[in-house]
């Protein structure tokens, strides 16, 4: 059996709280029962507040990072504590102590700091053979790999190339350089000499 709304009079299905069209409420009839406003019934979705198990969880999480920093707390270093100063009986003490001489530490002589002026040597003697080479119009860049010196042109095969390095030679030679290497470009090595 059909309810009818109080208010407008239309025909409403049991179990609807209020009027589908005035939106009055509707009274009670036999078979419905009362319907608390925690229950709303269709769609309605019951508020939500925070849950009890995420706060809980929270705590949790904080009292154990508060343990375990109070707990390292105690064995972290500290910085370096003052030197206290020592008390009438450490003073005493040390007054009365028998002196021992003590040898001063022997400071081995250092050599002449030969090996710097040598590296400027060399690469002073490698300036001045890459700025013949730009004189020349053939182009290298100069690298020195111990007593070796790279010379990285594609130049390599003109013959000008030779007489450019034999007027740097003496300057070389001077530096401690004994080999030459012309590379090209790409890495292969074109010729090499003594200096």
């Amino acid at each position: 059996m059909n309810a009818v709304c109080p208010a407008c009079g239309v025909a409403v299905v049991p179990g609807y709280v209020k009027c589908p069209k005035c939106h009055a409420g509707l009274p009670f009839a036999s078979g419905r029962s009362k319907r608390t406003t925690a229950d709303p019934g269709g769609t309605a979705v019951a508020p939500r507040g925070f849950p009890m198990s995420a706060l809980l969880a929270a705590v949790g999480v904080a009292a154990a990072v508060i343990l375990v920093f109070g707990l390292r707390g105690g064995s972290k270093p500290t910085a370096a504590e003052p030197a206290t100063l020592p008390g009438p009986m450490a003073a005493s003490a040390a007054a009365t102590a028998p002196r021992v001489a003590v040898a001063p530490l022997a400071v081995p002589a250092r050599a002449p700091a030969r090996a710097d002026t040598s590296d400027q040597d060399r690469r002073a003697a490698a300036a001045e053979l890459e700025a013949t080479l730009r004189r020349q119009r053939l182009w290298g860049r100069t690298e020195i790999a111990g007593p070796r010196i790279d010379v990285r042109s594609g130049s390599c095969a003109d013959q000008a190339m030779s007489p450019a390095i034999d007027s740097a030679q003496v300057a070389l030679h001077g530096a401690g350089l004994t080999k030459l290497r012309c590379l090209e470009q790409s890495g292969a090595v074109v010729f090499e000499r003594d200096l």
